[in-house]
């Protein structure tokens, strides 16, 4: 279900729309919008996801960077008895010209990050109970 882009705004609270702009093979690249901030402004970049499936991994980068110099992230997938756990890392740092620093900016992550991960796990779990979670 994390794979499954375009349902993205239903797993993640802070996404108001993705669009899939290209599609080769396991990589997609794509446009992520949020919802307005609490100052009214609307964020929107363009990334790309590469799936191993053998390895049961994602890498993803941010084509446009926006404030970032750079954002890399890499969700883990483990099978266990009980179903699946699943991991994101974040690995980015901010330009100087950004409005927040790059510790600023883990602060923020590390404080969402939680809430997004309950979000996907209630979801994913609740179509799970209802048997709609494809393998």
């Amino acid at each position: 279900m994390t794979n499954d882009l375009e349902a993205w705004p239903r797993l993640f609270s802070e996404y108001a729309s993705v669009e899939v702009l290209e599609r080769e093979g396991d990589t997609v690249r794509f446009r992520l919008t949020m919802h307005p901030d609490e100052n009214g402004a609307v964020w929107s970049w363009v990334s790309e996801r590469t799936m191993d499936r053998e390895a049961l991994t994602v890498r993803a980068r941010r084509v446009e960077t926006g404030p970032f110099a750079y954002m890399n992230i890499v969700w883990t997938y483990r099978p266990t008895e009980g179903g699946v756990v699943m991991r994101w890392v974040q690995d980015f740092a901010m330009k100087p010209t950004a409005p927040v620093s790059t510790a600023q900016m883990a602060e923020r992550i590390n404080r969402n990050s939680p809430v997004q991960m309950g979000l996907i796990k209630s979801t994913v779990e609740a179509a799970a109970r209802v048997g709609s979670v494809r393998p």
